[in-house]
């Protein structure tokens, strides 16, 4: 059950269970807001003419929902279905099932501190809801940056957490990559484009760098990072490298960005 307390806001994205549908909407509970109830009209269930409602809504499901309208003095939430799209439904429920593990793992350190649950939200979970965006990336951050983080937070709760953080949480990561497109006439071309690649390798230092051949002429550079800005500078270091020497060497080389 999520600590959120209140109400939602306009154009926030919510996870709801359906509770009753009817011909002329559906009824649901926010999960994350006490379990308040809320209403998707049908209209606001799918693009298009709904002829038979529970062939897009059915009780029990577990659906992500756009705010449309709140009346707090009524108790009245307006909802719609259909203003979210399948990138939006996952990123949301992700999200949602990671403040949930959050919200476990709270009580886990609690548990071991000897401590309720409310008590422990007190010594350090409203402090690091403030910090974060989510309760889920302050763990993530415990584990990524354990050092900056005990820096930064400090009492006697931070060991407990940090143990629990290292045992239950992955540190997160981001993936970037690019192609070059390299050609040479030299009758060694192939050997320049090798030491070039290598000579981009090396500039990664410790970093997570892969280059792959996806048919040649061309190569793929794969940067592994635990923030964007991180692989970003890490990837131009070593396309710089790549291409200089290569051109250097009198080959022509391209640069593609696939994804950021």
């Amino acid at each position: 059950m999520s600590r959120t307390k209140g109400f939602p806001e306009n154009g926030e994205l919510v996870v709801c269970t359906v509770t009753s549908v009817k011909n002329f909407g559906a009824f649901v509970t926010l999960d994350e807001y006490d379990g308040k109830e809320g209403f998707v009209h049908v209209r606001d269930v799918a693009t298009g003419w709904v002829k038979y409602i529970r062939d897009f809504i059915r009780e029990g499901q577990k659906i992500v929902c756009k705010v449309l309208g709140v009346d707090s003095s009524k108790g009245h939430i307006d909802l719609s279905l259909k203003s979210v799209n399948d990138h939006q439904k996952r990123e949301k429920i992700q999200q949602w099932k990671n403040e949930n593990k959050a919200e476990k793992l709270v009580e886990i350190i609690a548990e071991r501190m000897g401590v309720p649950v409310d008590e422990a939200y007190g010594m350090f979970g409203e402090e690091l809801t403030e910090a974060y965006d989510t309760l889920y990336e302050a763990f993530e951050s415990a584990v990524a940056y354990p050092k900056e983080f005990m820096e930064e937070f400090s009492g006697e709760w931070i060991e407990k957490f940090m143990d629990v953080a290292k045992e239950n949480v992955t540190p997160p990561f981001v993936e970037i990559d690019s192609v070059l497109e390299m050609t040479s006439s030299a009758p060694n071309g192939i050997d320049h484009i090798k030491k070039a690649l290598n000579a981009g390798l090396k500039t990664a230092d410790d970093a997570n760098v892969t280059i792959t051949s996806i048919g040649s002429p061309r190569y793929r550079v794969v940067v592994t990072a635990s923030e964007y800005k991180d692989a970003e500078e890490i990837m131009k270091k070593v396309t710089a490298k790549v291409m200089n020497d290569f051109t250097a060497a009198g080959g022509v080389v391209t640069l593609k960005r696939e994804s950021k």
